[in-house]
C-alpha cells in the first residue's frame, strides 16, 4: 500500500527508531531488535482510508534501500484500543523478510488470481443469473474425417462372418498381417501333419533304410520333412527331392485337395491385401479443407463459405460436394431428435456442387429463406451449438476407385465477417497457387444482423423507392383521366349539387392543386360541381 493513501493520527514524537547494536537501545526489548543494515519504524496506530471503507490496522513498515516500496503486514489490534479496554497490549511482531521475497510473493499471488479472472470471462450467465461454464461440444466428425462414433452392445456378431471379406479388409494393418500369416501357416501345418500321419500309418518311417520299400512320399523321414513337402506342394515350388509316388492313392487325393485349397487361400488373402493396399483412404489425406468457415456478403447476400483444395497433380474425376448440418432438435410433439441431419445447399439446384477441382475453390452456401441460418445473427451464432459436416466425393484418376474426404466445423469455428484471402497469381505461362494462404482469412464489413433482417431491410428500401418514384410518374395521367370522366358523371345524375361524389383510389377534383396533396390511394370529395 502507498503512504499517500494512509493518514497517520500519531504524533511524530511517538515514532521510535531503535539504535543499531548488539544489545539494542531506546528501551526496545530483544523482540524489537533491528538487524544491521535495516531500519524499522514502529507505528502504533495506522488508519487506512479508502473510497468505500475505513479500517484501523497496526503494522511494521520495513524500509529497505529501495525506496518507494513499502510493505505492510497486519498484526494484533492497536495499542490505543488495548489501553482503552484495560488489557495489556501484545508485543508487535516484526516480520523479517527481504524486499525481493515479498515482491516474489506478490507476483505469485497475482499469477494465481489471473486464471480465475480469465475463467470468469469465459463463463456465461445461466437462467437465474448464475455463472456457468460453456460446455465444449463433442465432435460428430473429426477434422481429419474420422467419424467419432463407437458401436456397442452388438449381440448379432455373426453378421460379420457372413461378409468375411469386408471384415478382413476393415481390420487394421496389424490384424490383417496376423491373419495373412496365420492363414498360410495353419494350412501348411495342417497338411504337413496329414502327410506325416500317412507316412506313419503306412510304415514308411520304419523302412527308411530299406531300398526295396516304396513309400508314399520319397525322402519323408519325419515331421519336418513332411512340413516342408506341404509347403512345396501348396506353393508349387517343386524342388524334386521329395516327390509323391504312384503307390499311394490316399496321397494322390490329399495332393489334389491341398492344391485346390491352397489356390483358394492364395486368391482370398492376396485379394484382401490388394484391396486394402489400394484403398483410396490415403488419397483423402491430400484433399484439404480450410480450418474455419466464414460468413460474409457475396453479391449483397449473406453466404456461408469454406475452402477446399487438392494437393496432388492427379485430379479427382467427377468431384461432388455435399454439406450437412448436425444439430439436436425437438419436434412440436415433444420428441427429441439428437444429432438431426439437415441438408445445406451448396449449389445442387444450379449444378455448382459439381466441381472441377484443379485449383482450390471456395464453396458458398447462400443463406436464403430455406436455409437453416436464415434467422441466425452474429450474436446468436456465438450461443448456438451445431456442427457442419462437409463431404467431398469423387473418383481417383489413377485407380478409378471412389474416394471420399470429410471434415467438420463447429459453431466457434465459423467466423462472422471474414473472407478468404486470394492465393492464385498469374506467373509466366501458368497460374501459381500459394498454399501458404489456404487457411488465411481477413475481416470485411458485414452486418451483424441475420439474413432475414437484412432481406427485410432491403425490401423496405426498394419499396420506398418504388412508391416514391412511381407515384409521381403516374400523377399526371391519373389527373387527366379523372378530369375527362367528371362531366359525364355530373350529366348522368341530372342534378346539380346532389352531393359529393366518392372516387376510391383516385383524385375527384378538377383542380390539380387539391389532388396533389391527397395521392396514395386516399378518398376525396368532389366539390367543384357546385362551385361551377
Amino acid at each position: 500500500m502507498a503512504l499517500e493513501n494512509s493518514v497517520f493520527h500519531a504524533h511524530p514524537e511517538s515514532l521510535s527508531l531503535p539504535v543499531e547494536g548488539e544489545g539494542g537501545g531506546g528501551g526496545a526489548g530483544p523482540d524489537h531488535q533491528a538487524t544491521k543494515g535495516e531500519s524499522s519504524v514502529l507505528l502504533p496506530a495506522v488508519t487506512t482510508t479508502s473510497t468505500s471503507t475505513t479500517t484501523t490496522t497496526t503494522g511494521v513498515f520495513n524500509l529497505s534501500e529501495e525506496l518507494g516500496h513499502v510493505v505492510t503486514t497486519e498484526t494484533a489490534p492497536s495499542l490505543a484500543e488495548a489501553a482503552v479496554e484495560g488489557e495489556e497490549a501484545p508485543p508487535l511482531a516484526k516480520v523479517k523478510r527481504s524486499f525481493q521475497s515479498k515482491l516474489a510473493e506478490r507476483e505469485a499471488n497475482a499469477n494465481q488470481q489471473q486464471p480465475k479472472k480469465t475463467q470468469a470471462v469465459e463463463k456465461e450467465r445461466g437462467r437465474f443469473g448464475w455463472g456457468r461454464k460453456r460446455r465444449k461440444r463433442q465432435r460428430y466428425v473429426e477434422k481429419n474425417g474420422r467419424c467419432n462414433v463407437q458401436h456397442g452392445n452388438m449381440r448379432e456378431t455373426y453378421r460379420y462372418l457372413t461378409d468375411i471379406f469386408t471384415t478382413l479388409v476393415d481390420l487394421n494393418w496389424r490384424c490383417s498381417l496376423f491373419v495373412f500369416v496365420m492363414a498360410y501357416a495353419v494350412t501348411w501345418l495342417f497338411f504337413g501333419a496329414i502327410w506325416y500321419l500317412i507316412a506313419y500309418c503306412r510304415g514308411d518311417l520304419d523302412h527308411l533304410e530299406d531300398e526295396t520299400w516304396t513309400p508314399c512320399v520319397n525322402n519323408v523321414n519325419g515331421f519336418i520333412s513332411a512340413f516342408l513337402f506341404s509347403i512345396e506342394t501348396e506353393t508349387t515350388i517343386g524342388y524334386g527331392h521329395r516327390v509323391i509316388t504312384d503307390q499311394c492313392p490316399v496321397g494322390t487325393i490329399l495332393l489334389l485337395l491341398q492344391a485346390i485349397l491352397g489356390s483358394m487361400v492364395n486368391a482370398f488373402m492376396v485379394g484382401c491385401m490388394f484391396v486394402k493396399i489400394s484403398q483410396p483412404n490415403k488419397r483423402a489425406e491430400t484433399l484439404v479443407f480450410s480450418k474455419h468457415a466464414v460468413i460474409s456478403l457475396r453479391d449483397d447476400k449473406m453466404c456461408l463459405m469454406f475452402r477446399v483444395g487438392d494437393l496432388r497433380s492427379s485430379h479427382i474425376v467427377g468431384a461432388n460436394m455435399r454439406a450437412k448440418l448436425i444439430k439436436s432438435k425437438q419436434t412440436q410433439e415433444g420428441e427429441f431428435i439428437p444429432l438431426d441431419q439437415t441438408d445445406i445447399s451448396v449449389g445442387f439446384e444450379t449444378g455448382d456442387d459439381r466441381l472441377f477441382l484443379v485449383s482450390p475453390l471456395v464453396i458458398s452456401h447462400e443463406i436464403d429463406a430455406p436455409s437453416a441460418f436464415w434467422d441466425m445473427s452474429q450474436a446468436q451464432l456465438e450461443k448456438e451449438d451445431f456442427e457442419i459436416v462437409v463431404i467431398l466425393e469423387g473418383m481417383v484418376e489413377a485407380t478409378g476407385m471412389t474416394c471420399q474426404a470429410r471434415s467438420s466445423y463447429l459453431a466457434e469455428e465459423v467466423l462472422w465477417g471474414h473472407r478468404f484471402s486470394p492465393m492464385m497469381s498469374l506467373a509466366e505461362g501458368f497460374f501459381d497457387i500459394d498454399y501458404g494462404a489456404f487457411h488465411h482469412t481477413f475481416e470485411v464489413d458485414t452486418p451483424s444482423c441475420s439474413a432475414r433482417e437484412l432481406s427485410l431491410a432491403a425490401a423496405r428500401r426498394e419499396a420506398h423507392l418504388y412508391w416514391s418514384i412511381s407515384s409521381r410518374l403516374d400523377e399526371e395521367p391519373t389527373l387527366a383521366n379523372q378530369a375527362a370522366k367528371q362531366p359525364d358523371s355530373s350529366s348522368g345524375n341530372g342534378k346539380e349539387g346532389a352531393g359529393p361524389t366518392f372516387v376510391p383510389g383516385g383524385i375527384t377534383g378538377i383542380q390539380e392543386q387539391s389532388g396533389l396533396g391527397e395521392l396514395n390511394g386516399s378518398v376525396t370529395t368532389d366539390q367543384s360541381e357546385s362551385e361551377a
